[in-house]
């Protein structure tokens, strides 16, 4: 638990598909600095859902059908709104994104509304593909809110709970990260960026390139 924080108002949303091999760790790390953990189980069907130790701290959704990212998000966002919590994290279940870096998003979180993790400082980890489309779709969005966005598809970040009934995304997919961004941006929310790990290891990502691609020229209609 953060000590600075002392109250039972923090939450983590954790979207998950197939995850069997960390589900447990990425939870239990995350519990380490977080009064709540909301896991969402998107239709996983290799038993992940048992790995999650019965504990009063884990809030479990369980989509029965595959619904995509964003559907997920929008679960865990009404769910931590319900438990009236005032700071909300996201984070995937892969352990790409390191839970000891929460209190730093807390931190931020005190004079920001929203706080995205920044791989783009230091990218030598990262697949080439991953860098050209990171910085593809960070820049057009940085043109669409006029805002400076560093990495727009990160998925660890930290937002204020009481943004959150302003910026719930409606796209199921993974562009309903940057959804949110257009949406926080319209509603003047303050976005800001903190540098964290560049980590990839042998997991095969969920991302569809085309329906992504498709998706995000979407999000920069709306």
């Amino acid at each position: 638990m953060n000590s600075t924080l002392n109250r039972v108002e923090t939450c983590a949303v954790i979207p998950f598909l197939n995850e069997e091999k960390t589900i447990k760790d990425i939870v239990e790390k995350t519990l380490e600095y977080v009064d709540f953990v909301i896991a969402i189980d998107d239709g996983s069907n290799d038993g992940s859902e048992s790995k999650i130790a019965n504990n009063n701290k884990v809030i479990l959704i369980k989509n029965k059908i595959n619904r995509g990212k964003g559907y997920s998000l929008s679960l865990g966002f009404r769910k931590s709104i319900e438990l009236n919590s005032l700071y909300t994290i996201t984070l995937d279940a892969d352990l790409q994104h390191p839970p000891e870096y929460i209190p730093k998003f807390f931190d931020k979180l005190r004079v920001s509304d929203i706080v995205i993790g920044n791989r783009m400082h230091d990218f030598k980890d990262m697949p080439a593909q991953r860098i050209l489309s990171n910085k593809l779709t960070s820049a057009l969005l940085s043109m669409k809110t006029k805002k400076k966005i560093l990495d727009s598809q990160c998925g660890f970040r930290g937002y204020r709970t009481k943004i959150l009934g302003s910026i719930i995304p409606e796209f199921l997919g993974f562009e309903a990260e940057s959804e949110i961004i257009v949406k926080a941006a319209r509603n003047n929310c303050k976005i800001d960026f903190i540098n964290i790990p560049t980590i990839y290891g042998d997991e095969k990502t969920k991302m569809r390139a085309v329906q992504a691609i498709a998706g995000f020229i979407k999000v920069l209609f709306v």
